[in-house]
């Protein structure tokens, strides 16, 4: 019995270019609005502390955490992608029947000899 390939399933395949693009794009505004945020905190906060240091030093370091993110793609979601192309069973083709030429019979009658 053969071996039967079985069909890629949807859910195995990589995720479609748009989406990833989708995703990054995302996760960059993401991350982007926290910088925004951490810079009006580090000027917003009083009084001024040790806080106020951490917020500037996150609004200086998440632009090229976002950067750095948005071009690294989504390797969290990575799946093995299988092969679209399915094998198909295609019937035996029929054998070719060639007429075989009739085989030569030689044909001997013996008898007694007459000398």
């Amino acid at each position: 019995m053969k071996n039967a390939r079985q069909v890629p399933a949807v859910t195995s395949l990589p995720q479609s270019p748009r989406d990833e693009a989708d995703h990054r794009v995302r996760r960059y505004a993401l991350t982007m609005t926290i910088r925004i945020v951490c810079f009006g905190l580090m000027v917003l906060v009083q009084p001024y502390g040790w806080y106020t240091w951490v917020f500037g030093i996150a609004a200086a370091v998440l632009p090229y955490i976002a950067v750095v993110f948005a071009n690294a793609g989504s390797d969290s979601t990575e799946a093995t992608a299988e092969s679209p192309v399915r094998e198909l069973d295609t019937p035996r083709p029929a054998p070719i029947e060639t007429e075989a030429p009739a085989p030569q019979v030689f044909t001997i009658h013996e008898g007694p000899k007459d000398r």
